[in-house]
Parts: structure tokens; C-alpha cells; sequence
């Protein structure tokens, strides 16, 4: 497998690129993302689908600048997928052959159902959802896959997109017509799509109304990849949006300047949607068919999936800010003992382990970028770090873990930013405390096996050293609750 891979998609309005570089067997990173707004399908719907010659020249003339960036970045492979416009053109094979003599490049035309499993690949292996329907609105058409306990069970593909019905229906004013036509449409959906109330919302109509959503409602996370919301608390807005007279009133209401042209057609069609699947909560995703070509390449002996309890975020930081895989492991392994014996008295839920695990794995990044306040760095870097696998609520508690690794807890008002999307603070003052007591206790750098017990309400720490250093500091540490605390080095009681 090539170590830098570029994917090109080319749709019926956007041509986009995406470049990879590889850190290990399964992870990587974004190095570089491009896009056009090249319209290759414009006029096309209205001429029996035939490509017209100056949206050809602008599709050609972007992808010979995509190539000159992908050769740059030293991109050893690149894959080049069309969809919608391109399947539907009688004339695609002159657009084709002209790539192929002149650019060197062959583009693999998908079909709608494969398309659709691409978007559902890179949706189901890089969200925290593990049942969802993926809706996927383009220029000429929309993609829906059926994904049930992160397996992808049906795939479809509907001739419903923005550019086709703007052109056919939308430019006319002939706005019942789009609304029978998309119903006519989604009929042809099988009744299993409609029995999952939650969708994953795919595309550049899903992600620009859900950066209106976040405007508008004031969510204290400007992150779109893993964002949710309940559908009858947006209605309201999607109707704001097909009434806005102008594009100031669109920007007013979140809408980017290079949405304004497709942005009433993107929602009505999401809305008639949501409305015919009976959606109950939206889960906007970041990743698409480009991301879903790059990972059935790279898991191709893997049935397209990531091993059970990989992260390819986690992985991936880890391989380019940390030196010794050894010293994460302990951190994870030690603190993981902590929460488990400090159970019967700190009482809160399993499902914070794991959180506690990956903030102790990730801590020594903010030193690898600075050691002075090196807690703020990783908190700062790591928030935005952690895009895939997970929950805008769990990036925001595992950034505050490692802000708050300190001798002292962390209050309401240190979380007063995001106290809508995090536990209760009592909850969050034990996670620090553990998180912290796991770093002083590595803080020789020993990795040493101590000895944990709890025998009522007495915590006791073992170990045949005296840790002089370590002893310090760990009598300075602000406890959540009162309870005993022995520190027992060298066969002395502390």
C-alpha cells in the first residue's frame, strides 16, 4: 500500500480530492483536501444528459491542477471515481478519453449502488453510530445505504439531486412537481429504511445545514464530522432557508456564500426526505465516497472493516506525536487498574474507562508540542485531533480530562463552555484526579507495577521504592471525596 494516496470524486456540481499519508497498517491522516465547484453536469439535465463542452473544460483544467498537488505531496496512487453525472452522460467517453491521453489518468466510473457502499464504508468506520441510514444528496442524484450494527445490508441509489431537479423543476417554479417527483422516487426505497429513525447525513447539503444548525442553535462545538440533532427541532430552520428572498438573508441564517446556488433545492429535497423516512435524529458526517475508496483499499483483507476497538484518530496521533510505545501502553494499562480499584468509592459508570485510557495514551502528546502548559496543548490539539470514531461529547470530555490534569479539580466554572455536552462535574472531578494520580505515579518514568488496594474507604498504594519525588506530589493532589489514603514505599507508611 502506498504511504500518500489521493482520491479524486467527481460530481455532478463538485470535483474533490483528498490526499492520505499512512502512519501504520490501519492509520492515517489528512494532508491535504481540495475542492471545485467545476459543475461538470450544468445544462447537461436539460439536454438529454449530455455533458456540454465548457463544464468539460472546467472538470478538465481543475483535475490537471488536482494532479499537480497530488504530485507534489509525492501521492504514490491515485484513484479517481465519477458518479452521477458522468454514469448518466451518453458523451462521457469523450471527457474520459481526454483524461486518459492527456492527464494519464483512468477514471472509474461507479454505478449508484456503489457509490452509495463507498459513502457507507467511510460513514460506518468513522463514526461512533452503529445503526443508520446514510442519505448521500448530489447533483444528480442521492445515495442510501442501510448500515445495522456497522454492517452495510442494502444500498440504493435514486435519481434525486440538486442540480437535476434545480434544472428540471426548481429554475421553473414548478415546486409541487419536485415534491411529486421525489416522492415518486423514494417509493422505490425498500420498507427497511424506513424502521431506523436515525440518518447519517452525507454530502454538501447535509454538512452546509448542519452549519446552520449549529449557528443557529449556539452549539458550543464548530465541528461538523459526528454532529447531531434532532430533526423536529431543525424543521423550523429548513423552512427559514426555502423562504429566504436573498442571500443576505441565507447568510444571516448560516448558509455559505458557495451554497447560495443549491442550498433551497439541497434542503427541500433533505427535508422530503427526513419527512418520508420518518427520521427522528440527523448525524452529520464529514467523510464520504472518498474516504469510503481510500478505506477499501486500505481494509480490502478486512471485509472493509477496522479491527474491533480500533480508533484510527488515537492510532494515528500516537504514531506522529509519541516516541515509546511502551509508555503509553503502561499509562493506559495503569490507569485502567485505578478506575477499577477506586470503583466502590468513586461509584460512576464503566463507560469511563475507556475515556480515561485514551486520555492517559494521549497526554504526552502537549508535551511533544511544548512542554510548558503542555496539558492546554494536548486538550487544544487533541479536541480537533480526535475527529473519526467519535461523539462531539467525548472529544469535548477527553480534551477537558487532559486541560484539568492538574494537583487541582477541575469547578463549574472551568467547564462553563461546555457544560451542555459534559457529565456532571462530580463525575469529571474524579477522572482527574485519576488521570492525575496516573501521571505522578509514571512520573520517574518506571513504568513500575504498584500495588492498589481499597479495603473500606482506605485506598492504599504499594511499592517496594521509596518514589521520593513521587510521594511529594501525590499528598498535594485535591481529592474529589474525602477518603483514606496510604502511600506504602520501602515498607513506610506516608
Amino acid at each position: 500500500m502506498a504511504k500518500i494516496t489521493t482520491i479524486i470524486d467527481i460530481g455532478s456540481n463538485s470535483m474533490r480530492m483528498v490526499v492520505f499519508k499512512k502512519t501504520s497498517h490501519f492509520a492515517f491522516h489528512l494532508i491535504n483536501e481540495t475542492k471545485s465547484k467545476v459543475k461538470i453536469s450544468e445544462n447537461s439535465y436539460q439536454n438529454g444528459g449530455f455533458l456540454q463542452e465548457f463544464p468539460m473544460l472546467r472538470a478538465f483544467d481543475a483535475l490537471e491542477s488536482f494532479l499537480y498537488i497530488a504530485k507534489n505531496l509525492k501521492s504514490r496512487k491515485i484513484l479517481c471515481v465519477a458518479t452521477s453525472a458522468l454514469r448518466d452522460a451518453p458523451n462521457k467517453a469523450i471527457f474520459l478519453s481526454k483524461v486518459r491521453q492527456e492527464l494519464g489518468i483512468d477514471i472509474k466510473v461507479i454505478d449508484g449502488e456503489k457509490e452509495a457502499y463507498f459513502g457507507a464504508v467511510g460513514a460506518s468506520n468513522l463514526l461512533k453510530d452503529r445503526d443508520f441510514t446514510t442519505v448521500d444528496i448530489g447533483g444528480g442524484s442521492t445515495e442510501f445505504a442501510l448500515v445495522e450494527n456497522k454492517s452495510i445490508t442494502k444500498t440504493i441509489s435514486l435519481n434525486i439531486g440538486t442540480v437535476r431537479l434545480k434544472e428540471l423543476f426548481f429554475d421553473k417554479n414548478d415546486f409541487s412537481g419536485a415534491k411529486h417527483y421525489i416522492n415518486e422516487e423514494l417509493s422505490k426505497l425498500p420498507n427497511e429504511y424506513c424502521l431506523i429513525e436515525k440518518v447519517v447525513g452525507l454530502g454538501g447539503t447535509a454538512r452546509a445545514l448542519s452549519r446552520a444548525i449549529i449557528k443557529n442553535t449556539n452549539h458550543p462545538f464548530d465541528a461538523l464530522h459526528g454532529f447531531s440533532y434532532e430533526t423536529k427541532n431543525c424543521y423550523g430552520l429548513f423552512e427559514n432557508i426555502l423562504n429566504a428572498k436573498t442571500n443576505d438573508k441565507l447568510s444571516a441564517l448560516g448558509v455559505r456564500s458557495d451554497r447560495y446556488d443549491t442550498i433551497k433545492t439541497g434542503t427541500f429535497i433533505f427535508k422530503t426526505i427526513l419527512e418520508f423516512l420518518n427520521t427522528k435524529i440527523v448525524v452529520t458526517s464529514g467523510v464520504g465516497v472518498r474516504e469510503g475508496v481510500y478505506l477499501t483499499d486500505i481494509l480490502r483483507t478486512s471485509h472493509h472493516k477496522f479491527p474491533s476497538n480500533f480508533n484510527v484518530s488515537v492510532r494515528s496521533l500516537l504514531d506522529r506525536f509519541t516516541d515509546d510505545s511502551k509508555q503509553t501502553a503502561y499509562l493506559g494499562n495503569n490507569i485502567a487498574k485505578l478506575f477499577d480499584v477506586l470503583a466502590p468509592i468513586h461509584k460512576i459508570d464503566i463507560k469511563y474507562k475507556s475515556y480515561l485510557v485514551i486520555s492517559a495514551k494521549l497526554q504526552q502528546i502537549g508535551i511533544s508540542l511544548n512542554y510548558y502548559k503542555n496539558s492546554e496543548h494536548s486538550a487544544n490539539f487533541i479536541l480537533h485531533g480526535l475527529q473519526y470514531g467519535f461523539t462531539h461529547e467525548e472529544r469535548i470530555l477527553i480534551s477537558t480530562i487532559l486541560r484539568y490534569s492538574t494537583k487541582e479539580l477541575p469547578t463549574g466554572k472551568d467547564i462553563k463552555e461546555f457544560k451542555n455536552l459534559l457529565p456532571d462535574v462530580r463525575i469529571l472531578e474524579w477522572l482527574s484526579y485519576i488521570h492525575s494520580l496516573n501521571n505522578i505515579l509514571n512520573s520517574e518514568y518506571l513504568r513500575y507495577n504498584y500495588e492498589y488496594s481499597l479495603i473500606g474507604d482506605k485506598f492504599t498504594i504499594s511499592s517496594a521504592q521509596k518514589h521520593y519525588i513521587i510521594q511529594k506530589d501525590i499528598l498535594k493532589l485535591e481529592k474529589p471525596i474525602d477518603f483514606q489514603f496510604n502511600l506504602n514505599l520501602n515498607g513506610e507508611i506516608h
